[in-house]
């Protein structure tokens, strides 16, 4: 009879590195790989050590293959879909907002599996939200340390980790502000990050002040950017200005309607007396920032609109068109909770500030900040 170990799952949980968990028990890395993959069975005092540093028992660490949990219950959830078309068995993260479950789809873009507690039994019928069953990986999952926070800035990757050390987790989901705001307005997650201003520099609130009363939202700073021009290396196409979009032989790739730098390229192309049949690639869409600049450093495109940050990434030139701010909104009644009151705390911190700005057209003097 084999044994069955539950370490992968509660060294995750409990946010430790391999190399951590191994350092703490006193064994090496590969031992922790081989116990994870059921190639190593510990002796007791190792079993006793992960179990103190784990804080479990022995026997929910490991059991025999006769004794394995039984299968955890199918749950009701809210699904928000990603960009990527839904499907039966896609892998979906957990939250509770209100009291609601709610099941994010998040999108796979770089190299490693997106994150996961559950797959979906079925799929929407139609929209980007609506009712589905669920099927956790393990019992039910606890979420009770959870935030759903739901954006268009890659810059909250970098708060959900250093937020993680004070022992709550992220849900992160890519939306543009617009549909950031209005997913918060329908009540199904915690924080919305907009930069939906209306006109006037690094100013959002009076598009949050139409869509909300005053007394119910916070608005509480995250960063001030900048947005314009992302172009490949050594700008080989002599790309400017937004009036050198509709040269022959550029083509771009544009954002979703509702995004905000679809705002502001419409808004420049408007200036420069061009119509978009005159620039080619406007009806291709990219959602986000990362994923436009992705599409212009694989050469598919000469340039599109993003962030400063997302050029950083991927080694890109930049032309700054317009510089904003990046705020997170809240309902009130949610301040009091311990883990929002852990993510305000992480954005004072002069580690996530640094580490924010090393980035590249970050400028983190807002964040933290209550602005409303």
């Amino acid at each position: 009879m084999s044994s069955l170990n539950r370490l992968l799952e509660m060294r995750q949980k409990r946010g430790l590195g391999a190399a951590e968990l191994a350092s703490d028990i006193g064994v090496s890395r590969q031992t922790i790989y081989a116990m994870e993959a059921g190639n190593y069975v510990p002796n007791t005092t190792v079993a006793l050590r992960l179990a103190k540093v784990l804080g479990c028992k022995v026997e929910e660490l490991f059991f025999l293959d006769d004794e394995a949990p039984a299968r955890p219950e199918i749950l009701e959830a809210t699904l928000i879909a990603g960009s990527q078309p839904n499907y039966e068995g896609q892998p979906v993260q957990l939250c509770r907002v209100d009291g609601k479950l709610i099941a994010a789809a998040p999108d796979s873009l770089d190299w490693s599996l997106p994150p996961a507690d559950a797959v979906l039994l079925g799929k929407l019928r139609g929209g980007k939200t609506g009712p589905v069953k669920v099927q956790p990986f393990h019992g039910n999952p606890d979420l009770s340390k959870r935030l759903f926070v739901v954006g268009c800035d890659p810059g909250i990757s970098v708060l959900a980790r250093h937020v993680r050390r004070a022992g709550v987790e992220l849900v992160v989901l890519n939306r543009n502000s617009t549909e950031a705001l209005d997913l918060l307005k329908q009540g199904l997650v915690h924080i919305a990050g907009t930069h939906l201003n209306d006109g006037e520099e690094g100013d959002n609130l009076g598009p949050i002040r139409r869509l909300f009363d005053r007394r119910s939202v916070a608005v509480i700073g995250f960063s001030n950017w900048e947005e314009g021009i992302v172009v490949a290396r050594g700008n080989p196409k002599a790309i400017h200005s937004v009036a050198d979009f509709a040269h022959k032989g550029v083509k771009i790739v544009n954002r979703e309607p509702g995004a905000v730098v679809r705002i502001l390229f419409d808004r420049e192309l408007a200036k420069c007396g061009i119509a978009a049949k005159a620039v080619q690639g406007y009806d291709s869409l990219a959602r986000g920032h990362l994923p436009a600049a992705m599409q212009v450093m694989s050469g598919a495109v000469d340039c599109c609109i993003a962030t400063k940050a997302a050029a950083r990434v991927f080694g890109l030139d930049f032309v700054s068109l317009a510089r904003e701010r990046y705020d997170l909104v809240m309902r009130k009644k949610h301040l009091d909770m311990p883990e929002v009151q852990a993510l305000c705390d992480t954005l004072g911190r002069t580690q996530f500030r640094q580490e924010l700005e090393a980035l590249g057209g970050y400028d983190t003097s807002p964040a933290g900040t209550q602005f409303a």
